[in-house]
């Protein structure tokens, strides 16, 4: 069998670069990966030697077989923003470049070229994300202040009006002026969010998650399954509690709305290194997924769930994941969406600021 030796006279310099290479022989099974390459599958060349490319990622049909028609044609391709999933890991999206290869024994081969394309996708997004966010509030802030001063001047006036009247039965009307102007000041306040600052201390991510999960179970219906994955090496780390049991509360509950009767939620937790929110990167980000297997967010929502007053039921303010999300700028970090039918998975980002 053909080992890293074997060939590391010839394909030497490939370990230099940052784009992960793999060559495959003409079964497409691996006969030579980079370190970049080792990297992306979470695997060493040893370990993957010899396996087919099936065995230690998945692809789609397509792009499979385009692989085995570029072997036969000795055609090269290039197949952009293709999604691949690493045994074991959350799919990439990547751009291959595909170059077939002869060797020296004159035996067919392909020279993969895998170029990750999801960091840049992220934080592209994660920009859009906040400047969405900062945008919304900008005009709820003007908002706030254009509604706010009228209800006072309201509010004041039926207060004034309340105590000249003698008829009490009058002053119900009053009184409904009174608590109406309440009510939208309170709404207010609601789509503002929080205004005081985040009061944080060290805080067991997996403790918080328990506690959501614990509340959820209660107030689920019989025919909900909520189970959990942890990562147990996350340590723990500063932020607001509280906040924190907000946001992820939040969302589990629109994750049990969407489920309905009968469906599954998951709690998971994990640990990504060197890893960018917003402009900011950040050494160490934990990522908390609540995921759940309804019938997803339509297409036109799911660039629109995290702006104030836009809710996918009926019955919803649109105003919870507005909320969540601005809770989480403040704790510098961010919440992200990705939906398909069967499956929608909100992710909360937040830098591991280790104590």
């Amino acid at each position: 069998m053909t080992t890293k030796t074997d060939i590391v006279g010839e394909f030497a310099l490939l370990d230099q670069l940052s784009t992960a290479v793999l060559l495959l022989d003409e079964g497409l099974r691996l006969v030579y990966l980079n370190a970049a390459a080792e990297q992306l599958l979470s695997a060493s060349m040893r370990r993957v030697l010899g396996k087919r490319l099936i065995q230690v990622m998945n692809i789609s049909d397509d792009l499979l077989n385009r692989l085995r028609e570029a072997v036969e044609t000795a055609q090269p391709f290039t197949d952009r923003q293709a999604i691949i999933e690493p045994h074991g890991q959350d799919a990439k999206v990547v751009d291959c470049s595909i170059t077939p290869h002869i060797t020296e024994h004159n035996q067919r081969g392909l020279l993969i070229e895998i170029d990750a394309i999801d960091r840049p996708l992220r934080i592209a997004r994660d920009e859009a994300i906040l400047a969405q966010q900062e945008h919304a509030h900008s005009l709820l802030r003007g908002l706030a202040h254009e509604i706010k001063n009228p209800l006072g001047g309201l509010r004041g006036a039926a207060q004034l009006l309340e105590k000249q009247l003698g008829n009490p039965e009058l002053k119900d009307y009053t009184n409904i002026i009174i608590q109406e102007a309440d009510r939208l000041h309170s709404l207010i306040d609601r789509m503002l969010g929080p205004v005081s600052r985040p009061k944080k201390e060290p805080v067991n991510i997996h403790e918080v998650l328990e506690h959501v999960r614990i509340i959820s179970r209660v107030g689920a219906p019989a025919g909900i399954g909520i189970t959990f994955d942890y990562d147990p090496s996350i340590p723990e780390f500063n932020s607001d509690r509280d906040r924190l049991v907000q946001v992820l509360l939040n969302i589990a509950g629109n994750a049990i709305n969407a489920v309905g009767e009968h469906g599954n939620i998951v709690f998971r937790s994990r640990v990504i290194s060197s890893f960018t929110i917003g402009a900011e990167r950040h050494p160490l980000v934990a990522a908390i997924e609540i995921r759940d297997d309804g019938p997803g967010i339509s297409e036109p929502l799911i660039d629109q769930i995290f702006y104030p007053m836009v809710s996918g039921t009926d019955t919803g303010t649109g105003l919870g994941l507005s909320i969540a999300q601005s809770i989480m700028n403040q704790l510098g970090g961010l919440i992200e969406c990705r939906s398909q039918p069967g499956e929608t998975v909100f992710t909360v980002l937040t830098p591991l600021e280790v104590i």
